[in-house]
């Protein structure tokens, strides 16, 4: 029997292999189609991923990394409310123009218990005209800070704050609720019993969303108006790569003598911000990718089956010749790996292309580590060799006797 199976080297078991592969090259396309597909969603999620992580860290770096706020600290007061341990000062927006990396500068404070807003001088009884609006009292600077864009008329500037005019600039949600659309007739709201101008409408902001909804008046109108103590935060619009540095001076340059009194908050580093994303987007698509995988190693398990049962004869014969059960069972494991190799080579080339034109359509520049690329049909071999690996086990269980009488 040793020289039997000596007979049937290594080289004679690749070639039957291949052959009885090879025999049926549309079964052997479907099946490694199977696995082509889970392997090309895992490399073209993990090329996404690094791709979409590297966007969103762009998109970062661009809107909120340059974005720094400042606020006083405070503490428990004797009577259990917070207490400021110091003012932000009024100056705040020119003292921090001063530091090298600040583009834009202002402060921003919502008015606790703000009078009702309306359009219209007529006191009404029922209470109908009026709206409780929320009324913020900014600098200048805010609008540049957060990037709001003036639909209509303008933004009140520093010769407004300084006089305390009674204008307003009005979200465009408040604008719709007020029932004004347009500035250039001068149109006129009151906050409670006061009569302020309306200058202009802002449509669009890119931090603070809520002041769409807000009545905006100058900071010194609000001290002046209604006793507004001081201001509540300052919003720092810096250049790329400054958020960091402004973020440690803004303090100093508010409270030279007591500068942990204020607390900046600086944006992450981006490069943070990109590996949670990255690690998101692959923990999601790469459950997705296991499934297809699971799918593909199915598909390879059952064709291999059933070319166990449709070969029992031809089983029987390499049996009846010598050949061991370890032979046909290293016959068919060949086979489901050949075909597991297949799979993860057209798989890889897919899931690069995916990444490439899916890059190319959103205008993005597409990141892939080609080592997922090249470890695919490896992979492809191990999915190939586990599937099969129950196949093989059945056909060398199979007497040759057996298979003889059933081929």
């Amino acid at each position: 029997m040793s020289r039997r199976s000596a007979r049937l080297g290594r080289r004679d078991l690749v070639d039957e292999a291949l052959a009885g592969v090879l025999a049926r090259p549309g079964r052997l396309m479907l099946t490694a189609l199977g696995a082509a597909l889970g392997l090309a969603s895992v490399v073209a999620t993990l090329g996404l991923a690094q791709t979409a992580s590297n966007q969103v860290a762009r998109q970062f770096d661009a809107i909120a990394a340059t974005q720094v706020s400042v606020t006083p600290r405070t503490t428990a007061g004797a009577d259990g409310q917070q207490q400021e341990l110091a003012p932000m000062p009024w100056d705040a927006e020119q003292r921090v123009l001063r530091l090298n990396g600040v583009v834009a500068a202002g402060t921003i404070t919502p008015l606790t218990n703000p009078p009702l807003v309306t359009s219209v001088p007529v006191v009404d009884p029922s209470g109908e005209s009026s709206l409780q609006l929320p009324v913020v009292a900014a600098s200048p600077g805010l609008f540049a800070a957060v990037r709001a864009e003036v639909a209509a008329g303008r933004a009140f500037d520093r010769g407004h704050d300084d006089r305390g005019d009674a204008v307003v600039v009005l979200g465009a949600n408040a604008a719709a609720r007020l029932h004004i659309n347009r500035v250039d007739r001068s149109p006129t709201v009151f906050i409670g019993t006061r009569p302020f101008s309306v200058i202009g409408i802002v449509d669009d902001v890119v931090r603070h969303s809520e002041l769409l909804d807000a009545v905006i008046v100058p900071q010194r109108t609000a001290a002046n108006l209604f006793a507004l103590p001081s201001p509540g935060e300052l919003q720092i619009r810096t250049a790329q790569g400054a958020a960091a540095l402004v973020g440690h001076q803004a303090p100093i340059a508010l409270a030279p003598g007591a500068p942990d009194t204020m607390a900046a908050s600086v944006p992450p580093s981006a490069g943070s911000l990109r590996d949670k994303v990255q690690s998101d987007v692959n923990a999601l698509f790469l459950v997705l990718g296991g499934v297809a995988l699971l799918a593909g190693a199915v598909g390879i398990a059952n064709v291999t089956l059933l070319s166990v049962l449709e070969r029992i004869g031809e089983i029987g014969l390499r049996r009846a010749l010598g050949a061991t059960r370890r032979n046909v069972a290293a016959q068919f494991l060949l086979e489901s790996s050949v075909v597991g190799f297949l799979g993860g080579l057209l798989g890889a080339c897919a899931g690069v292309i995916v990444t490439l034109v899916v890059s190319q359509s959103r205008q993005w520049t597409p990141l892939l580590d080609l080592r997922f690329a090249f470890a695919a049909p490896a992979a492809g071999v191990v999915i190939g060799v586990l599937a099969g690996a129950f196949p093989a086990w059945r056909a060398s269980a199979i007497e040759p006797i057996t298979a003889l009488r059933a081929g």
